[in-house]
């Protein structure tokens, strides 16, 4: 059983993480800073520091529940900071734009998250089950929320609001999954005041990293119908992208008054 001790001590540990991790990349800048630099949906430049110090802090938490569930965190956090790189400047989103394209012969960014993030998601369901529908239904849930993350990554403090929120219900489980809870809930709280303040957003790295984690904790603490539900409601939100990303851009005043827009044509990886 898990312990509130324990849970304390895992949100600590996880804001430390992303914060000290940010902090370090911030001071190295591998490949120099303009590499960590976007403009956001308003024009202003923000950091990119967030998305993999919040992926490494959530990786390690999910490697406590299982080794498989922590590298399915990181492959999705990897995955998701090849598309910033590499799809900086695709204007192409969903499924099927990337789907189209791969038909016609050619693999975008999008492509390879979208395979990526599933085989690491299935790989870890089947660590994490035994029964085979259950190993492919936790795959899902874990895909499925890192997904669902990155779709209301659409402004300022909406993709670790979220994530917030999500998490909390699972605070009060006295379980492994309860313990990764706190180390989402840490390490999004850790950078949720430079998301609303537009210094940092959290990327691609940062959006499914943060979501795969929430999936492994959802696995970690359900079973059968209460599994199916959540890979329902995953399949369900992927289904209905456009309006839940439409609705996220709605969700209250969290940024200050917007200014023109900057040159960059992606303004926020999750748009």
């Amino acid at each position: 059983m898990i312990t509130g001790i324990r849970r304390t001590v895992s949100f600590a540990r996880a804001a430390a993480v992303t914060g000290a991790t940010a902090a370090a990349l911030r001071a190295l800048a591998p490949g120099g800073p303009g590499r960590w630099e976007r403009k956001n949906h308003a024009g202003r430049t923000v950091e990119l520091y967030a998305g993999p110090a919040s992926a490494l802090a959530v990786a390690l938490g999910a490697g406590r529940v299982h080794p498989a569930a922590g590298l399915a965190v990181l492959a999705a956090g990897a995955c998701g900071a090849y598309d910033d790189v590499a799809g900086a400047g695709d204007p192409r989103r969903g499924f099927r734009a990337h789907l189209s394209a791969l038909r016609d012969g050619e693999v975008t960014s999008g492509a390879v998250k979208l395979f990526g993030i599933s085989a690491a998601a299935l790989a870890a369901g089947a660590a994490l089950r035994k029964r085979p529908l259950e190993r492919v239904l936790a795959g899902v849930v874990i895909a499925g929320a890192a997904h669902v993350v990155n779709l209301v990554d659409v402004r300022p403090g909406r993709a670790a609001g979220a994530v917030l929120a999500l998490a909390a219900p699972g605070l009060l489980s006295a379980g492994a999954d309860g313990e990764l809870c706190a180390a989402v809930t840490g390490a999004a709280a850790a950078v949720l005041p430079d998301d609303l303040g537009e210094r940092a957003m959290l990327g691609d790295t940062g959006a499914h990293a943060l979501g795969a984690a929430l999936g492994v904790a959802v696995v970690a603490g359900h079973r059968g119908l209460g599994l199916l539900a959540h890979a329902a409601a995953c399949v369900a939100a992927a289904v209905f992208g456009e309006r839940l990303s439409e609705a996220a851009r709605t969700w209250g005043t969290l940024s200050p008054v917007p200014v023109p827009p900057g040159p960059t044509a992606r303004a926020h990886p999750g748009e």
